[in-house]
């Protein structure tokens, strides 16, 4: 305490003895003019000229001082700034100036956060954008067309009917698929667990996607057999709706005749993790992180022809952070990828 009085009565305490000092000096000399000098009543005056002095400076100043620095406090307070509304108002300049730098420094962060988000914003805007923009056009250009007369002839017309109801469907896609984002990001879907055979579910996704496999000639797989089941207590509809992802990506860009290959392992007591791993083009190792942003695409041109929303990682994301799980993606250029993610055991059915 003794420490901070000193520093916060310094300025005053050296004025006042500067001050004192100068007339006192002259006291002494106009007094020696005369003729007549008592050392006691020099004495007295300078006491009560540095008191006086002390007295007057010190409440000046900190008056001065605490109103414009009580300006200050209620200009950063309109920033709803914590480390300055919750403090009392304080006229030590040391202390002040930490708690400006301090703020300025938390201001900062806040502006480069800031600019980051604008920057994705104004991304995910053209992202949007371009996917909307592409079945929109697809769909207007068949209904012109057949506005146009092409409606007379039927098989043309049943023709350009089918293709723009592929467009549509597209867009219905799409707005799904960030409709769940968004429901996820705002927290109003819940996951539902459920104990349920993590086995049984990958080979009734197999089964789902065995001839969009087939059509690419991919073979969809299981490391090994597996003639226990496996129990896993989660959302078993989204589980089953990441997995789904996870095949079908590696399907996209899988090498005809290639595999796609599921396992599942013991990681630790409680907890397994499922690996997809397939043999296909292989990622860059610059873009795997940024591989679950929404419409992220490693490959512009092959995305668009393979189709898809470009969300369909975003959401795998989404959903196993719901859970409160991992995922994580290893992969090489040629060689295939591996996503993996973790799952937890069934408490009644851990081994």
């Amino acid at each position: 305490m003794a420490i901070k009085l000193r520093k916060s009565y310094k300025f005053a305490l050296r004025s006042s003895l500067v001050i004192t000092l100068l007339t006192t000096i002259l006291f002494v000399v106009f007094h020696m003019d005369l003729g007549h000098m008592d050392w006691t009543y020099t004495l007295l005056f300078a006491l009560i000229s540095f008191s006086i002095c002390f007295v007057v400076i010190q409440v000046r100043v900190e008056r001065f001082i605490y109103r414009r620095i009580k300006k200050i406090y209620d200009d950063v307070s309109l920033l709803e700034s914590s480390s300055f509304s919750s403090k009392p108002v304080t006229t030590d300049m040391k202390t002040l100036t930490e708690e400006i730098e301090k703020f300025a420094e938390g201001k900062k962060i806040e502006i480069d956060t800031l600019k980051i988000r604008e920057e994705y914003r104004k991304d995910f805007l053209g992202n949007v954008s371009h996917e909307l923009k592409t079945p929109l056009f697809t769909v207007q250009g068949y209904i012109l067309t057949l506005l146009d007369g092409a409606m007379k002839d039927k098989k043309l017309r049943e023709k350009y009917l089918e293709r723009a109801n592929k467009g549509v469907e597209r867009l219905i896609y799409i707005v799904k698929d960030l409709d769940l984002i968004t429901k996820f990001e705002a927290g109003e879907l819940k996951v539902e667990r459920e104990d349920f055979d993590v086995i049984e579910l990958i080979q009734n996704t197999f089964d789902l996607l065995e001839m969009k496999a087939a059509k690419k000639q991919i073979a969809l797989t299981f490391d090994m057999e597996y003639p226990n089941p496996i129990y896993v207590n989660a959302d078993r509809e989204k589980i089953q709706q990441v997995i789904s992802n996870l095949l079908v990506n590696s399907i996209k860009y899988g090498h005809s005749n290639g595999t796609t290959e599921v396992s599942v392992e013991n990681l630790i007591k409680n907890k397994v993790i499922v690996r997809v791993t397939d043999n296909g083009v292989g990622i860059p190792k610059q873009h795997i992180p940024r591989l679950f942003e929404r419409f992220y695409r490693v490959d512009q041109s092959g995305s668009r022809t393979e189709g898809g929303s470009g969300l369909g990682l975003s959401i795998v994301k989404h959903i196993i952070e719901a859970h409160e799980e991992k995922i994580y993606v290893e992969s090489e250029v040629g060689v295939g990828s591996e996503f993996s993610f973790t799952l937890e055991k069934s408490a009644n059915k851990v081994e």
